[in-house]
């Protein structure tokens, strides 16, 4: 009787380590501003924003944007091949339209996921990171201050 309460006690606690990793995740500064300028040169946004994102992410906050910027994607899976060095690629998905890319742009945003706190998974020669249901917020009001602040993401790791 003990020995299968413990084996529900294992199992319960392996489950809660397994919710725990999909669990919401947040993000802040400077790394949702990475991440958010990684991935928005993919995403249909108007070509005003893009190019704010851009000028931000490039180290230039005196941008004469004024509207908060919302930068989404349903999902950003990203592969690396431990067996085949050369192969990295991301799948970003939006609305249903799915945009891959490779080499230095998908090793960019496979290191940004990394930073932002996205745990590897891996399977038979491939590391993977995936987040889902991204969402961040820059205010150029706030980036302009040059206090910290004004980038905010949260993301579902790993699903």
């Amino acid at each position: 009787m003990r020995l299968g309460r413990l084996t529900i006690l294992a199992c319960s606690m392996s489950l809660a380590s397994s919710a725990a990793w999909a669990a919401p995740a947040t993000t802040s500064g400077s790394v949702a501003l990475a991440l958010a300028g990684v991935v928005a040169p993919y995403l249909p946004l108007p070509a005003k924003e893009k190019k704010a994102v851009a000028a931000f992410f490039n180290g230039d906050s005196n941008v004469s944007y004024a509207s908060k910027i919302i930068v989404t994607a349903d999902k950003v899976v990203c592969r690396a091949s431990n067996v085949d060095i050369t192969s990295r690629s991301c799948a970003l998905t939006f609305g249903g339209n799915t945009h891959t890319v490779k080499g230095s742009e998908a090793n960019a945003i496979f290191a940004t996921e990394a930073l932002a706190g996205v745990p590897p998974d891996g399977a038979a020669g491939t590391i993977y990171e995936t987040l889902s249901k991204l969402s961040c917020t820059l205010d150029p009001k706030v980036i302009n201050d040059k206090a910290g602040g004004g980038a905010d993401c949260s993301f579902e790791p790993g699903n």
